[in-house]
């Protein structure tokens, strides 16, 4: 993450179903603000630390009545601002209300526990505690969830934090930021707005980080932040496989999978990306797969019917047209016209070894369809990418469910389910490049940003 450190180009985000709409422009907040507002959450933590839990968990439950309260303005700017289909963009700002009422919670479980010692009178004592500021560097496509299944946790166990988001989403972080902000003392959470040279700040300053966006970008955050001896995840990409066996019900799989391949333009680092048919699986699943894209919604993100709004930027319809140039392809969506940066749901077959779509994340509304011999060859198939976040298994077997479970090396794994879809108070990551530190989420996340410390009380 190496930029100019005095940058303030300005950040503008545009609407991705029409880019003569824009959302907002603001300056950069350039890299000295970006230090300073870590500076000022760091003079603030301590306070908020010794506010209590009570005071922590009535700010949290706060936040969450208020993006309740807010929650058809929020819906609406998601749409607009990522393009983000309008039925998605409802079910993530509830899913926002309940993350915040969620670990609105924590704040009263145990900080520690009590020990024996090994010989003699004494007492020991375990106390995990907060590690200070904690710096958020966040994506576009999750611009409400993402940020708040990050600060809802640090916040709760009594750090403060400084989100860097996504540019594509300035305008949902800023809205975001505001509705906490009501919420906790000054200087407890703040928003920079802005780029690499933002995000390096943070990454440089803040005591705790947590990332969540390309797998590049995540390694440099990773190293950086490792190099200064500071607690890193960072949540990155993802390949990942549906396996389809000749038990499962076809015409329901076909259907999960369809849905995972082009809802939200297949812009979720979870979207299915290779589509695994084992045996006598192929052609049933081929037919069901193309009828389910031929018919899938796609269009206008504000059309409550709609599945695949746009892709989120023009450098990202290129890339989905270079990644779908020249590979078969079985079957598309409905091809949108207008100005928006639409693409149509594609599943493409036979395609040859080596090709992007089955080496790289596309973040776009295609898969690839592959024929395997049997389970085991599918698990094969499946293990052979750098990534490893989730697989879905569509099986009647539960050996075979089993068996799945056993030998695929991703950190989900959903068995008659979509890849796609999360349950907050689970951990969440992956394994090999989809992932680096500690999961995200449920309780792993107070663990993460915590530290444990020993204390040892002698009469």
């Amino acid at each position: 993450m190496t930029a100019d450190p005095t940058s303030t180009t300005p950040v503008v985000s545009v609407n991705p179903a029409d880019p003569s709409d824009i959302v907002t422009e603001v300056p950069a907040a350039g890299a000295p603000a970006a230090a300073a507002a870590v500076d000022r959450a760091r003079a603030v933590q301590p306070g908020w630390l010794l506010a209590g839990a009570a005071a922590r968990s009535a700010a949290l439950s706060a936040v969450a009545a208020a993006v309740e309260a807010a929650a058809g303005e929020l819906a609406a700017l998601a749409v607009r601002e990522v393009g983000k289909p309008l039925a998605e963009a409802r079910a993530e700002v509830a899913r926002t209300a309940a993350i915040w009422r969620y670990y609105a919670q924590a704040p009263y479980e145990a900080a520690g526990a009590v020990h024996e010692t090994a010989a003699g009178p004494g007492l020991l004592l375990t106390r995990r505690r907060p590690h200070g500021v904690a710096g958020l560097i966040t994506p576009w496509n999750f611009p409400f969830a993402i940020p708040s299944w990050k600060a809802a946790p640090a916040l709760a166990v009594g750090n403060t934090a400084v989100l860097k988001p996504a540019p594509e989403a300035t305008a949902c972080a800023m809205r975001l930021a505001e509705i906490i902000q009501q919420a906790v003392p000054g200087g407890v959470f703040a928003v920079v707005p802005g780029g690499a040279t933002e995000g390096s700040a943070v990454v440089s300053a803040a005591d705790a980080v947590s990332f969540t966006g390309s797998t590049a970008a995540g390694s440099a955050v990773a190293r950086a932040a490792a190099a200064r001896g500071v607690p890193v995840q960072a949540e990155t990409g993802g390949l990942n496989a549906a396996i389809v066996l000749p038990d499962a019900g076809i015409e329901r799989a076909a259907a999960h999978i369809a849905a995972a391949v082009a809802g939200y333009a297949g812009q979720k680092c979870t979207a299915t990306s290779r589509v695994i048919a084992v045996g006598a699986a192929l052609g049933p699943l081929r037919d069901a797969l193309a009828e389910a894209l031929r018919t899938l919604p796609v269009g206008d993100p504000a059309d409550p019917a709609t599945v695949c709004g746009p892709l989120v930027s023009a450098a990202a319809h290129d890339r989905f047209h270079q990644a779908t140039d020249g590979v078969p392809v079985l079957a598309a969506g409905p091809a949108v016209e207008g100005p928006g940066w639409y693409a149509a749901p594609t599943v493409a077959e036979k395609v040859p070894d080596g090709h992007p779509l089955l080496t790289e994340e596309v973040f776009a509304p295609v898969a690839a369809l592959i024929p395997a011999d049997d389970l085991e060859h599918a698990v094969r198939i499946s293990n052979a990418v750098p990534y490893g976040l989730v697989t879905s298994v569509h099986t009647a077997d539960l050996e075979a469910a089993l068996h799945g479970l056993d030998r695929l090396d991703t950190g989900m794994i959903r068995i008659n389910a979509p890849s796609t879809g999360v349950d907050f108070h689970l951990p969440f990551g992956g394994t090999k490049a989809s992932g680096h530190g500690p999961r995200e989420q449920g309780r792993a996340a107070l663990d993460f940003y915590t530290s444990s410390r020993t204390y040892t009380l002698a009469p």
